[in-house]
Parts: C-alpha cells; sequence; structure tokens
C-alpha cells in the first residue's frame, strides 16, 4: 500500500510538472507573438508615415515648381504683349 501511495505521489507531482512546464511555455509563446506582432504593426505605421511623409513633399515640390513656371511664363507673355 505505502508503495502504492508513493507510486500516485510521484505520477500527482509529476503531472504538476509537466502542467507547469506547458502552461510556461504557452505564455512565453502568446507573448513573444504579441511582441512580434506589436513590433511589425509599429514598423508597419512608421513606414506609411513615412511613405505619406514623402509623398506629400514630392507633391508640394511638384506644385511649387508648376506655380513657379506658370507664374513665370505669365510675366513673360505679359512683357512681350507691352512692347
Amino acid at each position: 500500500i505505502v508503495t502504492v501511495v508513493i507510486a500516485i505521489m510521484v505520477v500527482v507531482v509529476v503531472n504538476i510538472i509537466i502542467a507547469v512546464i506547458v502552461v510556461v511555455v504557452v505564455v512565453v509563446v502568446v507573448v513573444v507573438v504579441v511582441v512580434v506582432v506589436v513590433v511589425v504593426v509599429v514598423v508597419v505605421v512608421v513606414l506609411v508615415v513615412v511613405e505619406v511623409v514623402v509623398v506629400v513633399e514630392v507633391v508640394v515640390v511638384v506644385v511649387v515648381v508648376v506655380v513657379v513656371v506658370v507664374v513665370e511664363e505669365r510675366r513673360r507673355r505679359r512683357r512681350k504683349r507691352r512692347r
């Protein structure tokens, strides 16, 4: 009887240890996945923001160049007409 009780206790202890290890592994995996997802989202957001800023800068430059060219053309035409 004592041997059976000891065997049952050993099995219970081993099961508890295995359960704890499994829980720890699952928690670690979940934490790693969450961290990776957060990092990926942050990187994507940063890239999108940078792209938007670059596009806006390019558009502003193009608009400024077009406006300058149009204004210069109008000035040249006006001068030619006056002469």
